[in-house]
């Protein structure tokens, strides 16, 4: 090709790009917010949040979590790193280092006046904590060998940490095993199995410090336990407490706000619990069952206040809510809390 023929070709692409940019930016303009809910959980969709200004997604594959900090920025796990928001969806800092990458489930701890983000590195075989200011690795927590278990294959899935710093990391994708370890990373006990039994666990995939009930305890989805997925409670200790509720679908991970927690389900929906456990409101529930659970839905077949592949979720100090799709685009929205 000649010179003159390269410089026509590069311009009639560019050109194409910037109207294809310029029709989807537009596009997303004319996308017009969505209530989803019922009674005090009733929420409006906020859309184009998180998108660039061409209207494309900013952060690419999603398989990850939600977290937000005390000043009220918004963190997601990528396939690529994390993306930290402001509220108004601009990303304004990210984590691309390989250390950042494919964190599977995040929690945000204050400690001593500086916050901390935990994370379960399930490619990795390993759970890290970093400084939120700086991204500063100050741990890490491969298998430990200690416990005796030989696995041949840790695949960590979920993390969470208790008032005394005991953190505990879910073998979700493999032995489903939940690991204990003290503040400074020290092995300390392990309980669960996997199984299909009462006190065993088939994908123990999400998993948080349930504050609404004293003593604190863990709250863990059982994502493929049959009937159909569900929610347990453990003691700090390790010990099964109870059977929360079943028939969740493929619950991934659960958010706590007041006597609320949030739980998504792989198959495209949001259901939320009251203290008594009791469902008080379900979002976004896709009803194409060719696309609930689906990684696979470009953003050109996102619908607004319809999900696919609800993977994390986090509550901010308004009761608004952020929701990441399992999705090949990148996507997560925010829902606001309806007045």
């Amino acid at each position: 090709m000649n010179q003159p023929n390269r410089f026509l070709t590069t311009l009639f692409l560019f050109t194409v790009t910037a109207i294809v940019s310029s029709q989807h930016a537009d596009a997303q303009q004319d996308v017009q917010p969505v209530r989803m809910g019922c009674g005090i959980m009733t929420f409006d969709t906020v859309p184009g949040w998180g998108l660039r200004p061409d209207g494309n997604s900013s952060i690419g594959p999603t398989h990850g979590s939600v977290v937000i900090d005390q000043e009220g920025n918004i963190y997601t796990s990528a396939d690529q790193g994390v993306f930290v928001f402001s509220p108004e969806g601009q990303v304004i800092h990210s984590y691309l280092d390989a250390d950042y990458r494919s964190l599977h489930d995040m929690e945000i701890r204050e400690e001593n006046g500086e916050e901390f983000i935990y994370g379960a590195r399930n490619k990795n075989a390993e759970g890290i904590k970093f400084k939120v200011k700086g991204g500063d690795v100050v741990l890490r927590l491969p298998f430990p060998e200690e416990s005796g278990l030989g696995l041949k294959r840790f695949n960590p899935t979920a993390i969470t940490v208790a008032a005394n710093g005991d953190i505990y990391l879910s073998d979700g994708y493999a032995s489903n095993h939940i690991f204990r370890f003290d503040k400074d990373g020290k092995y300390l006990s392990h309980f669960g199995e996997k199984g299909n039994g009462l006190k065993q666990f088939n994908t123990a995939h999400g998993m948080t410090l349930d504050t609404r009930y004293e003593p604190h305890r863990l709250l863990i989805c059982d994502r493929n336990h049959k009937p159909k997925g569900r929610l347990v409670h453990y003691s700090l200790d390790g010990e099964f407490i109870e059977e929360v509720i079943t028939g969740l679908g493929n619950p991934t991970s659960v958010a706590i706000q007041g006597d609320f927690v949030s739980v998504p389900d792989l198959q495209g929906r949001v259901v939320i619990l009251d203290k008594s456990n009791t469902i008080m409101s379900v979002l976004g529930h896709n009803a194409d069952r060719k696309q609930g659970g689906s990684y696979r839905v470009l953003q050109k077949d996102w619908i607004e206040g319809v999900f696919s592949g609800t993977h994390g979720s986090y509550w901010d100090t308004h009761g608004n809510l952020y929701v990441q799709d399992w999705n090949v685009s990148g996507r997560i929205m925010k829902l606001v809390r309806a007045k």
